[in-house]
């Protein structure tokens, strides 16, 4: 099931530009190919998994060293196109190539007995990262049971429901299988303080929960045009699920749209609102245009409900805004008020007020400039591949001591 082919062969990724120690994809087919393909699809961000929805395992490789002994890895992720394994797990293997260290992307397929079955090859690899899956007790502790170490990573309230969930936010039953998982993880990976607090409070060992923020590669975005223009552009990006936050602030657009008339709002999803007012620009979502459509705009936007999942999100958004040099604004729900320093890389602003001043403000070409040429550089030193790619090698290979630490240039 997991074979690897010759380890001289050499083959391009899609998603790096081969480092020290190149890098080798084996692909392979399974019963994950069979898995529903609009969840397979790419949201955005990184060209990890871009056209590979119909296969059920990818392995990564360096090439054989004499000098180094490869440790392996399994990430068991949801689908290869969803967002949190492309931009939380896959952004990180050139690193993990670079230190010598293999990793194997796994999707979990339905069904127990297939599930059981890719379980049960944890046993041949050094370190298994569960990302996001609440299993069930028995599914969980049979994982545990083939798993050398075991890594759970995470970066929504995966404990609760949606924001939008008809039976409401509460869930006693993920509550319940959140407690398990953290308890019986070695190492627990949180996308940001509140979650990691929740699993401290969900059984965690303290010293064992790692914050590792989702991160971006800002490189693939072009800087946006900040020169005067007749209309200004806000944009916001998302998936159909969360762009409900903006259908349930319909008064505010209508506000915003009175008090300024040459503005217009660019939609980057698979679905698009039906508003009147302001007049919107609908663009379908693409990986391979989505960095150019967002530099396109003038200022980005971000509004979440003020609940518990939302809480819990890890603002990739606003991190993609500022890796195209847009100043943003957002309510100041969860991590909003941590990532947004208020006039320096963009605006809080939570009632109709406020955004109809922090437009304002935005409207002068100038300040934009400014404030996107901070939020580019903010980016780079806080957000990105870069800046955490030690952190995430250390906490995936510490327990080997055939590692030997070698980043790469």
């Amino acid at each position: 099931m997991f074979t690897q082919s010759e380890p001289r062969t050499q083959i391009r990724s899609r998603w790096q530009s081969r480092p020290a120690g190149a890098s080798k994809i084996a692909e392979q087919s399974s019963h994950a190919c069979r898995r529903n393909p609009k969840r397979s699809r790419p949201e955005s961000g990184s060209r990890a998994f871009s056209k590979l929805s119909e296969c059920g395992i990818i392995v990564v490789e360096r090439l054989a060293s004499a000098k180094r002994q490869t440790v392996r890895a399994i990430a068991l992720i949801e689908t290869f196109g969803h967002v949190s394994a492309r931009y939380r797990l896959a952004a990180f293997a050139p690193a993990l190539s670079a230190a010598g260290c293999s990793l194997t992307f796994a999707a979990i397929p339905r069904g127990a007995l297939r599930r059981l079955l890719l379980f049960s090859k944890a046993a041949a690899f050094d370190t298994v990262l569960l990302q996001r899956r609440l299993l069930p007790a028995y599914q969980l502790k049979y994982l545990r049971r083939n798993s050398r170490r075991l890594i759970f990573d995470f970066d929504d309230a995966v404990f609760c429901r949606d924001s939008y969930d008809p039976r409401g936010i509460a869930s006693a039953h993920r509550e319940r299988l959140f407690r398990n998982v953290v308890s019986a993880a070695d190492e627990v990976i949180a996308g940001n303080d509140f979650l990691k607090e929740r699993a401290a409070a969900g059984g965690a060992r303290r010293g064992s929960i790692h914050v590792i923020p989702t991160c971006i590669d800002p490189s693939r975005y072009p800087p946006a045009n900040h020169d005067a223009k007749e209309v200004l552009n806000l944009v916001w990006i998302g998936s159909s699920s969360t762009l409900q936050g903006l259908e349930r602030r319909r008064g505010l657009f209508r506000n915003l749209a009175r008090r300024f008339p040459k503005m217009q709002l660019r939609i980057i999803c698979d679905r698009f609102p039906d508003f009147a007012q302001p007049p919107l620009v609908s663009i379908r979502w693409s990986e391979a245009t989505e960095a150019a459509d967002l530099a396109a705009g003038d200022i980005g936007i971000s509004l979440v409900p003020d609940d518990l999942w939302s809480r819990g999100k890890c603002g990739l958004k606003i991190l993609q805004y500022y890796a195209a040099g847009l100043p943003v604004i957002a309510n100041s729900v969860g991590v909003h008020a941590q990532m947004i320093r208020c006039g320096i890389t963009g605006m809080l602003a939570d009632t109709d007020e406020q955004w109809i001043e922090a437009i304002r403000a935005l409207s002068d070409p100038q300040t934009r400039r400014r404030l996107g040429r901070a939020s580019r550089e903010y980016v780079e030193q806080q957000y990105s591949v870069a800046a955490y790619r030690l952190h995430f090698v250390d906490t995936v290979t510490r327990s080997s001591s055939r590692m030997e630490r070698n980043f790469g240039a």
